[in-house]
């Protein structure tokens, strides 16, 4: 007979025993006075083993069709369950028929996931799943104050009750922050800035997108002056150092770990490091594509993304090596006829020496700050280039730039920020995700 004690004494009182039973035993289950009657450990010592839950399932008549004269009818006991299904229903004054169907239910008390899994069988979660946009509930108490002028303003003049979120500037630099920190998996990314005509603002271009890339990102970035011309690179931030790429040509074999490295470069407020050029005009010819190759390694060893701010000579052989590495190109264009035609050239060059693929994947950075470019219809120059690249980016003129020294990314004005920041977003769009992709 299954258990059918009622709910109250299961859970509110010591069970009484049952009929025969020895009144000397136990009861099985204690139900602890000291505790309140709704605390788990007196519900869990109440619940019994296995519960028993009677159905009763009536055999509804059923309604069948033959064709054939009924045969005579059976004795009832000689019926066979075939026979009552096929026989016509029984008169409304007999009681129908039922069945009794028992449903073990097995309780365990607490019980919980198998350790190393989660509750849903999948794999074990990590630190990282411990979120706090999962974790805190979403209240006054919890939710960021908004970011941008009017929205703050509001905040602060209702004592905190109106919480208007983030301005719409506020959200589109988090997403653009979102798309430079794009993560890459199988080794360090090579992007040369390059053209074929002097003083375009290359120089410029490789420092605002290495400064901008740096600022964003949470990994390592540096910028390489391999400029066998004496380039200026290194002038654009606080020098920390004299040593150049020679040096870490000379200490290749005594650079063991990232320190070592680091003692060789300057290191700018956003985190980008820059390894300086040779300043002798004597030792510059010496930088050669084995020297770039060694700079190369060991940078791969400790940095996420390098940049290379390259010469004009487009045909010297530190060339060959940097475009044999790249994973994308930058073509630093000006505003001016000639400036245009030549970075054009560059891209045709490109396409002639077995590098469509990165023409086509390579992003134009327009420097309007150039000589000229207040003649010149720059909506025709960025069709033409539109034509055979990915994108195109124009860099404002800013008065920091202009004057040659040091850059400070966050005194930039801000719609050369915002320059700056399109371009590592597109720069980063086009490398690929995965090395074997």
């Amino acid at each position: 007979m299954p258990d059918t004690r009622r709910d109250d004494e299961s859970v509110g009182r010591r069970p009484t025993a049952k009929p025969g039973a020895d009144p000397a035993a136990p009861p099985t289950d204690e139900y602890h006075s000291e505790l309140p009657p709704h605390t788990v450990e007196n519900m869990a010592s109440a619940l019994p083993e296995s519960l028993s839950i009677p159905i009763e399932v009536s055999d509804a008549p059923r309604r069948s069709v033959t064709r054939t004269p009924p045969a005579t009818p059976a004795t009832p006991a000689a019926r066979t369950s075939r026979d009552a299904a096929a026989t016509p229903a029984a008169p409304a004054a007999s009681s129908p028929a039922t069945r009794s169907v028992e449903i073990s239910v097995p309780v365990t008390r607490g019980e919980s996931a198998p350790q190393g899994r989660s509750r849903d069988g999948g794999a074990p979660e990590s630190a990282n799943m411990l979120t706090s946009d999962r974790l805190l509930a979403v209240n006054r108490q919890t939710r960021r104050p908004p970011r941008g002028g009017f929205n703050r303003l509001v905040y602060d003049a209702t004592l905190h009750l109106v919480n208007l979120g983030d301005s719409a500037r506020v959200i589109a630099h988090d997403e653009m922050t979102e798309r430079i920190r794009k993560q890459f998996e199988g080794g360090t990314r090579f992007v040369p800035i390059l053209t074929r005509k002097g003083g375009v603002g290359k120089t410029t271009v490789t420092t605002l997108l290495g400064m901008a890339l740096a600022d964003a990102r949470e990994d390592r970035i540096i910028a390489v002056d391999a400029n066998p011309d004496r380039g200026t690179l290194s002038e654009r931030v606080s020098k920390q150092t004299r040593s150049t790429v020679r040096d870490v040509v000379t200490k290749a074999a005594s650079i063991g770990n990232f320190t070592d490295f680091s003692a060789l470069v300057s290191r700018d407020e956003t985190r980008l490091d820059i390894l300086a050029s040779d300043t002798d005009p004597l030792l510059s010819e010496a930088f050669d594509e084995d020297d770039y190759n060694v700079v190369a390694d060991l940078a791969a060893r400790y940095y996420s993304m390098v940049l290379t701010d390259c010469g004009t000579g487009i045909v010297h052989s530190v060339m060959r090596a940097t475009l044999r590495r790249a994973d994308a190109v930058v073509i630093v264009s000006g505003g001016s006829v000639d400036e245009a035609r030549l970075a054009s050239e560059t891209l045709t060059w490109l396409e002639a020496n077995g590098y469509g693929d990165l023409v086509r994947n390579a992003i134009v950075a327009l420097n309007t700050a150039t000589q000229g470019t207040n003649l010149v219809k720059l909506e025709e120059i960025e069709s033409h280039f539109r034509s055979r690249v990915r994108e195109i980016v124009r860099i404002p003129y800013d008065p920091q730039l202009a004057a040659g020294s040091v850059v400070s990314f966050k005194d930039l004005r801000p719609i050369t920020q915002l320059a700056a920041r399109t371009l590592a977003a597109l720069v980063v769009e086009g490398l690929p995700a995965n090395r074997s992709k």
